[in-house]
């Protein structure tokens, strides 16, 4: 009907800009790590720096926002415990609300992105092009950044295309960890009051 229809368009107003900033967040934080962890293969900086994304990738990020509002809400007070200041506020009051969720949201994907990125590079490093660039002198750096990060960043943008549909369906329990009136929380309401034509309207949405 057209009121859902139009309460699952103002909630998209929060989600998608959520999913959104986890994935930019995310993106900055992979590519260094990537590059790091394949710059230093089968050394003790690359094996720690592969550990932790490892450790990154099993962390939920439920678990990972708790521990944002003990640490930065409730500890440093660098940030509010939940609630949306609403994007008529500004843009920075609006994404100063979003930071914590959308770092909860960010850091496993972005352990993940770093994980096939590193591979793809290990990879590429082997190729004979690589081989080339390294016998006219070119640097490890400029091998990495000129020559081997173009040809392996394209899987890294394929998992990242299925990462923003999972950060919108994913964000449900964030969304109620931080009372933030997006999709997730809509949802999570429908159930609770029974209401299924909400309920079959933000499935339907999610699973598009």
């Amino acid at each position: 009907s057209v009121p859902v229809a139009r309460l699952i368009a103002e909630r998209l107003v929060l989600s998608l800009p959520l999913a959104l900033y986890a994935v930019v967040i995310a993106v900055v934080i992979a590519i260094p790590v990537g590059l790091f962890t394949a710059a230093w293969q089968g050394k003790i900086r690359g094996t720690v720096a592969s550990t932790l994304t490892q450790i990154a990738i099993a962390l939920p990020d439920f678990w990972l926002a708790i521990l944002f509002v003990l640490l930065f809400s409730m500890s440093l007070r660098w940030f509010s415990a939940g609630g949306f200041a609403g994007w008529d506020r500004g843009l920075v009051p609006a994404l100063r609300s979003l930071t914590l969720p959308a770092l909860a949201l960010a850091i496993p994907q972005a352990a993940i992105l770093a994980r096939v990125l590193s591979r793809a590079l290990q990879d590429v490093l082997r190729a004979d092009y690589i081989r080339t660039a390294r016998s006219k002198g070119l640097s490890s750096a400029q091998i990495l950044w000129r020559h081997a990060l173009p040809n392996a960043i394209i899987p890294v943008i394929t998992v990242l295309g299925l990462q923003f549909s999972f950060l919108i369906a994913g964000a449900i329990i964030i969304e109620n960890v931080f009372s933030l009136p997006g999709l997730g929380r809509l949802l999570s309401q429908a159930v609770e009051q029974r209401d299924l034509i909400v309920v079959q309207g933000v499935v339907v949405v999610l699973v598009t």
